[in-house]
């Protein structure tokens, strides 16, 4: 068989990749299951498509609006993206192909051309640097954070849950055995209870920083939301130290940036990240709020202070922290060294250091943070 034959097929598995991302349990059944579906009805029927793939790779109500975000950001040949709100009543439906080309006849090729061509440009822009994007392409952008697929980190408490292995739970066996007189009983099994650790996010708002401080703070808008029981604490670095977490509790990422960015007094201003990451230690350290945490720093390691202060605190918080991750959205373009002074102060203090400065690293930051 030719590779574009394939091509459709290989479409479509990208998007029960996409799906399985954004959070959707999809198996290889249900993804067969969904191709064998949409082989039968056809590309052309965007309605058909949509509800094949709501009743193949769906497992429950929760998976719905997932998908229907995902399926707009896959297919829309309009360019539209993950929407929070449904289409008005009366709205036309997105179409997989244009109207003038929907239902026409031939063998399809047209529409795969442009289905393929779609999920390309949505992949493009998952890659692309956010500090070039067009306004327009930020926007688009703004609505893919959506799909972001975010798990907590957990540690290990001192107290034990029941389990069905693990270590044997003796007190509760032999209660069994003695509700029993004395006859041997079931073997009860236990294991260490976990919980989502404390997730800190501080987020360099110096201008050099400047093009990637609103991806950023819609990235912890996204974590905010995402991870409730792990209470992530968000704050800004520049010239002083600002906490955002209650800001970015909002539950609209629009008004919740724009409440943010009223917050903050030195927004594309200074950086001293030193005596920041000194006040974060000072004010908030005492309070535990980075003792046992993933602490998230993002910057470029510009510094107009004291390097040498920036190392001094950078280790101090390590040794509080159960990891330091550093996000440089420098760290992923080609040719680049850490040669900053800021950076090579820091480097031997971090446990992580990665990329920043598109969506796509920002899911692999994710995979770091849940990996902690």
């Amino acid at each position: 068989m030719s590779t574009a034959a394939h091509a459709p097929d290989e479409l479509l598995l990208g998007f029960t990749h996409a799906l399985r991302a954004a959070g959707v349990g999809v198996t290889h059944d249900r993804g067969a299951s969904f191709l064998a579906a949409t082989a039968h009805v056809g590309l052309g029927d965007v309605v058909a498509v949509r509800a094949a793939g709501r009743a193949t790779l769906c497992a429950g109500p929760d998976d719905l609006d997932r998908f229907d975000q995902v399926f707009a950001a896959w297919f829309d040949p309009r360019g539209e993206l993950p929407r929070s709100r449904p289409a008005p009543a009366g709205a036309p439906s997105p179409a997989l192909l244009p109207e003038s080309d929907a239902g026409a006849g031939g063998d399809g090729g047209d529409d795969d051309e442009v289905v393929r061509a779609m999920a390309s440009d949505v992949e493009v822009l998952r890659h692309r640097d956010v500090a070039s994007l067009s306004p327009g392409e930020k926007a688009r952008l703004a609505e893919m954070f959506a799909s972001l697929h975010v798990r907590a980190p957990l540690r290990r408490t001192s107290r034990h849950e029941r389990w069905r292995r693990g270590d044997v739970d003796a007190a509760r066996t032999v209660r069994a055995s003695l509700r029993r007189m004395g006859e041997p009983a079931e073997i009860a099994w236990r294991r260490r209870s976990v919980r989502p650790r404390r997730v800190v996010l501080l987020v360099d708002v110096s201008g050099s920083m400047s093009g990637y401080a609103d991806a950023l703070l819609r990235l912890a808008h996204r974590l905010t939301h995402a991870l409730p029981g792990s209470r992530v604490e968000t704050f800004t670095l520049g010239t002083r130290l600002t906490h955002l977490t209650r800001a970015l509790r909002l539950r609209d990422a629009d008004r919740a940036l724009v409440t943010a960015g009223e917050a903050v007094p030195d927004w594309s201003g200074g950086t001293r990240l030193g005596e920041s990451l000194a006040a974060f230690l000072d004010r908030w350290g005492r309070r535990g709020a980075a003792r046992g945490a993933v602490v998230v720093v993002f910057s470029d390691g510009w510094e107009r202070g004291d390097p040498a202060l920036l190392a001094e605190q950078v280790a101090r918080l390590q040794r509080v922290a159960h990891r330091v991750v550093w996000v440089n959205p420098h760290r992923g373009k080609a040719g680049y060294e850490p040669v900053q002074q800021g950076v090579l102060a820091v480097l031997p203090h971090v446990d992580d250091f990665v990329a920043g400065h598109s969506l796509a690293t920002y899911a692999e930051l994710c995979e770091v943070i849940a990996r902690a």
